[in-house]
């Protein structure tokens, strides 16, 4: 059996796998070099590059239509996917500042897609918990807070539509997550992975892009 891990993801083997995936447009490029501008405290949040080309792929491939996304920051991810939507789709983003997510508005609307994305400024939960309790969600985005992530998942699971798709970020933490000792977001990842590996609800599969990915497809 051939290890997954043997082939190491060096700067050069990075680049040339940015090189080959689709290019980030004018205004995701703007929204990106905007972000570690302006932000440069907190640009780590932003989706990696190459999780836009693969979120829009993603929309695409499952015919999503209602998308919800739980952590937007600058707006870079939610973009991606409102481009990718057909028309009449509709994306609800949730998050708590409307100082970052400004950034999102204002790429947005330069990409004309302002009139897709609903951007809902309050606690995610109490955002998810106001939606039709029916399974009507066919693509959504986990990337807030890690600690909310469980409590985010079971509001989320009941409401999406069989065959729809949860794509969930940082599942790997930074490789913290091997450490059986782990605190704080770290634990909460930890946890959060037993919890979805073990939910019979769905099918799941972890992926190493980026800080780790797992897709959850509803049974």
């Amino acid at each position: 059996m051939t290890k997954g891990n043997e082939t190491k993801i060096t700067d050069e083997l990075y680049a040339y796998m940015l090189a080959h995936n689709p290019p980030l447009d004018a205004v995701q490029r703007e929204l990106v070099e905007t972000t570690y501008a302006r932000l440069p405290d907190h640009a780590g949040m932003q989706s990696a590059e190459e999780q836009g080309p693969l979120l829009a792929f993603l929309v695409r491939l499952t015919g999503a239509r209602h998308i919800v996304e739980v952590g937007t920051f600058t707006g870079f991810s939610a973009l991606a996917m409102a481009q990718a939507l057909p028309a009449g789709g509709r994306l609800i983003a949730c998050d708590v500042s409307e100082e970052w997510t400004a950034y999102g508005r204002d790429a947005w609307a330069k990409a004309g897609v302002a009139d897709r994305i609903e951007l809902r400024i309050a606690p995610a939960l109490d955002t998810l918990r106001a939606m039709p309790a029916e399974p009507h969600i066919d693509f959504a985005y986990l990337d807030a807070d890690k600690g909310n992530y469980i409590a985010y998942w079971e509001e989320l699971v009941p409401r999406m539509r069989r065959g729809g798709v949860i794509t969930t970020d940082n599942v790997l933490f930074h490789g913290g997550v091997t450490n059986p000792h782990a605190t704080g977001d770290t634990a909460a990842i930890r946890e959060f992975n037993n919890h979805v590996s073990a939910d019979p609800r769905m099918d799941s599969v972890m992926l190493t892009v980026s800080d780790g990915l797992t897709l959850s497809r509803k049974r």
